[in-house]
């Protein structure tokens, strides 16, 4: 992050100026009054320290939430979404030409790298304030000083582990900042891991099962280091904690009807686990680990999820029109409203043909279910501009993409941006700032326990155990109504990804998971597609790019109605590291990963944590 390489004194004011006041089951993440916003004031018991930790969960929240949400960024590098915003140049469509050190970074209107790399070290700053002051006060007793060390150790490891696997070997700061320092070094990707994993260990530890809603907890510690297990290649360890957390008693698969429509018989339990405001309560058991946003509280986004101003397709214009030529949709409060049921959306991030169809294996799916209207196809809209009532007999009736002699119905020929489907369970959220919606203000799962299953199913594959994978797998699949898959069926790591695919689509950062997974491919020497991979040509040959070019029907094949090329590189598993940041480290040595342009001064990076 640029802002720990400026000449600017770390302060705990910079702390706690990110500190919410949202309230959950309890108050854990309301931060106590506070005369002065100082290290003297606040890190004095318990509550100033619980404060801090607020302004950390705060800190990470926004990766959901806004214009252009950071999460988009995860999805645009992966094989489940490109951009499809396409009338300008800019978002992340050619990422050959767009995406270099020195471009814009930290856009909604280009691409969001840049805020996780400064957010990431934001996060780690904070992390390592309370870290650093926890041991200084002689008050706490020893089983609360754990805790709440254990509660910092997450946070810090959650920003490291994405950072290595967004931009591989990196610099480190595992000590408060209290001066300039402008002499950073890079450090390997496996030292830091190995770091992390030493202080999720202490943590997993210390911390326990039981907590507030939106606490970290032991699951939601064990969910990570299960991450960071399997990113070291320790299989056995990985599925040693992940067993602890899916048999914790504490935590489990939410299979029956739950929560404010569980009276509805039109919809399922797909629908139950992502309605706003089943996301905390306490029937709600597969929830390790989220973040809270509540319209009318002092620290609710104030522009919601807008997940479906981002997702859904740029329908509502003059484009698509009737077959008998009329223009057919309009926004608004009209008798088929169309953007209140499903979102004013402007298709920025646009489902790829194996997110729409070729990632469904099962028809009974609760995930791609149209009847229950989980899943929306354009084909579920109608035409509802009141302009055509009664002067055209397609008024109120179900869009068409082509009339009957193959003629495209969209005026641009935009079916980019225009027409594709998407799952509205997912997606829509009632927003209480907007009409038509956007996406209102709604708590986001950043762990839930379906994952932690998937996890120990990648745990399992990678040892060769294909039967325990499987029934990992199975557990989550039955849970949305598939048929499970039989015991003996062959499976890969791309089984293993579909299910990721179906389950945590707009939750899981999906490009982080795919790099962390290239690297134990070239690690482990298992083969997918009948290739294998090595780390000595990374940058140039991987998993990464190789799952991407074959799922993703955009990238180095399609150009957008503007012209634009949609392409990708096998270089592009990695991040660049934003050039400002190697520039203001003007004493030390901040690597730029192969394939950019910098990358040609590299050192050594250290095998060391260097402080």
């Amino acid at each position: 992050m640029k802002n720990i390489f400026k000449n600017r004194k770390i302060t705990i004011a910079a702390a706690l100026i990110l500190a919410v006041s949202t309230s959950c089951k309890d108050s854990w993440l309301t931060p106590q009054p506070l005369s002065l916003f100082t290290p003297e004031n606040t890190f004095i018991n318990e509550a100033g320290f619980k404060s801090a930790l607020a302004s950390c969960s705060a800190n990470l929240k926004d990766e959901w939430y806004g214009d252009g949400s950071p999460i988009i960024t995860e999805l645009l590098f992966s094989e489940m979404a490109v951009e499809g915003t396409t009338d300008k140049f800019g978002p992340a469509v050619d990422l050959n030409v767009l995406i270099t050190p020195d471009a814009n970074l930290n856009s909604a209107d280009f691409n969001r790298i840049g805020w996780y790399w400064e957010r990431h070290w934001l996060g780690i700053r904070l992390a390592n304030t309370i870290i650093d002051k926890v041991p200084t006060v002689a008050s706490l007793k020893d089983e609360v000083k754990n805790q709440l060390l254990g509660k910092a150790y997450f946070y810090r490891s959650y920003h490291y582990y994405r950072l290595v696997n967004q931009f591989g070997d990196v610099p480190t700061s595992f000590k408060e900042i209290t001066s300039p320092k402008l002499d950073f070094q890079t450090v390997k990707r496996d030292a830091i891991l190995a770091k992390i994993k030493e202080d999720l260990d202490f943590a997993f530890k210390n911390v326990p099962f039981a907590g507030d809603k939106g606490d970290v907890n032991k699951a939601s510690i064990g969910h990570l280091l299960t991450k960071v297990n399997l990113a070291l290649g320790l299989y056995d360890e990985a599925i040693a904690i992940a067993d602890q957390v899916i048999n914790s008693g504490t935590y489990k698969l939410v299979t029956g009807r739950f929560g404010v429509d569980a009276g509805n018989s039109t919809k399922n339990v797909t629908w139950d686990l992502h309605r706003p405001a089943n996301k905390f309560i306490a029937a709600n058991t597969e929830v390790l680990f989220s973040v809270t946003d509540r319209f009318g509280l002092t620290s609710a986004s104030t522009t919601g999820t807008t997940s479906m101003r981002q997702a859904v397709p740029f329908f509502s214009n003059s484009a698509i029109l009737t077959p008998d030529g009329r223009s057919g949709l309009v926004p608004g409060q009209v008798e088929f409203d169309m953007g209140t049921r499903y979102g004013r959306g402007i298709g920025r991030c646009r489902a790829t043909n194996y997110s729409q169809y070729g990632v469904w294996d099962d028809d009974k799916d609760f995930r791609h279910d149209t009847k229950s209207g989980n899943w929306m196809r354009m084909e579920d809209l109608v035409y509802n501009n009141t302009a055509i009532k009664g002067v055209s007999p397609f008024y109120g009736k179900p869009l068409q993409l082509r009339d009957a002699t193959g003629k495209l119905l969209i005026s641009n020929g935009d079916t980019i941006r225009n027409w594709y489907n998407w799952p509205h369970y997912k997606l829509y959220v009632e927003d209480q700032i907007r009409i038509p919606f956007q996406g209102g203000n709604s708590d986001w799962y950043v762990y839930r326990l379906a994952e932690t299953y998937l996890l120990r199913a990648e745990a399992h594959w990678f040892k060769g155990n294909n039967a325990l994978a499987i029934a990992d797998l199975n557990a989550v699949r039955t849970r949305a109504n598939c048929s499970p898959y039989p015991e003996n069926k062959i499976i890969d790591i791309g089984t293993i990804l579909d299910e990721r695919g179906r389950e945590l689509y707009y939750e899981e950062p999906r490009k982080t998971e795919l790099t962390r997974i290239a690297y134990q491919m070239a690690k482990s020497g298992r083969s997918y597609n009948g290739k294998t991979y090595s780390l000595q040509n990374f940058s140039t040959a991987n998993f990464f790019f190789d799952r991407v070019v074959e799922k993703n029907n955009f990238y180095n094949k399609v150009k957008n109605i503007r012209g634009d090329s949609y392409t990708i590189s096998p270089y592009h598993v990695l991040w660049p590291i934003p050039r400002a940041a190697i520039l203001a480290n003007s004493l030390g040595q901040i690597n730029q990963n192969l394939g950019y342009a910098g990358s040609e001064s590299n050192k050594p990076a250290s095998d060391k944590i260097i402080e």
